[in-house]
């Protein structure tokens, strides 16, 4: 979690999370009238066309690598690029203030083999802001997970602290989870807990396509500082119209967002949606420097 910005620093950072002065009235009272992060959440479905990235996945696997390159990273990667350019979309709210994250991180479930009785793990990609290609990123990242976990049998990230705690009589697992809950609302939650907790990401990313389940909506957690969550359903043939009247059908994917409306207003997550569109036409975007601005 390195801070990769120089910023003045204000007495009211986090660990995790810059302060966020200067905030117009409004949005200052929010926290305190609104009520809890599932209480406000707007949900969006926007369908995205894979013509482009298709192709783009093709390239990427026509010389045979040894994990192969898929749309799932793209998305993953995509997500990632958005962020660091739409910075508003890395912002949350805990303890009735605002923050924005000091990284880029999206968590994802990743299951041990691939049957309903496998056990399942949560990986939690970070993105490098100054490094390389977010697509080489993403893909070498899960290359590693999934060998890890798949093929050499390890237990990696936070599922080594819930195998510790689970078995835990009631009444301590109610007075840890309280007393978490405090430490979080003051700023001073465990990082050692926090950094692998998909709860404490940018984005926890539920990816139902691979299982065959559509779904266009996933709640947001109380628990943690998550603002964002996206469901990624299956892949699908949808018409796409043209302006003379014609339509030819493409490959589509269908996205569904839950994001706490606090953080931003409405205008700028279209302006961020449409990046994402941007970014599916022209995939390879993502090959660039992660700092690399984009022009849409």
């Amino acid at each position: 979690m390195q801070e990769t910005v120089q910023r003045k620093k204000h007495r009211l950072d986090r660990y995790d999370g810059w302060y966020v002065p200067g905030l117009d009235s409004m949005h200052v009272m929010m926290p305190y009238l609104f009520g809890e992060r599932t209480r406000n959440e707007a949900v969006l479905g926007e369908a995205f066309d894979l013509t482009e990235v298709n192709r783009y996945i093709q390239e990427k696997n026509a010389s045979g690598p040894d994990f192969k390159y898929t749309w799932f990273h793209f998305i993953v990667a995509a997500l990632a690029k958005t962020i660091l350019l739409r910075p508003k979309m890395n912002y949350f709210i805990t303890g009735h203030r605002f923050y924005e994250r000091k990284y880029i991180r999206i968590s994802f479930v990743v299951k041990r083999q691939l049957d309903e009785k496998s056990e399942e793990l949560q990986a939690n990609f970070l993105l490098d802001k100054d490094g390389g290609s977010p697509m080489e990123q993403v893909h070498d990242y899960v290359r590693s997970y999934v060998t890890k976990v798949r093929k050499e049998d390890q237990t990696v990230g936070i599922s080594n602290a819930l195998n510790i705690v689970k078995n835990l009589p009631r009444p301590l697992f109610r007075l840890m989870a309280w007393a978490l809950r405090r430490m979080e609302y003051h700023g001073i939650y465990p990082k050692g807990l926090a950094k692998d907790d998909p709860c404490y990401a940018s984005v926890f990313v539920s990816n139902l396509g691979s299982i065959k389940l559509h779904a266009d909506y996933h709640h947001l957690f109380d628990w943690g500082n998550n603002s964002f969550f996206i469901v990624i359903n299956e892949k699908e043939k949808s018409p796409v119209f043209h302006e003379d009247g014609t339509f030819e059908l493409r490959d589509t994917i269908k996205l569904g967002f839950t994001i706490d409306e606090r953080i931003a207003d409405g205008t700028y997550f279209a302006k961020s949606i449409r990046l994402m569109r941007h970014i599916f036409a022209h995939p390879e975007l993502l090959d660039e420097p992660a700092a690399n601005t984009i022009e849409f």
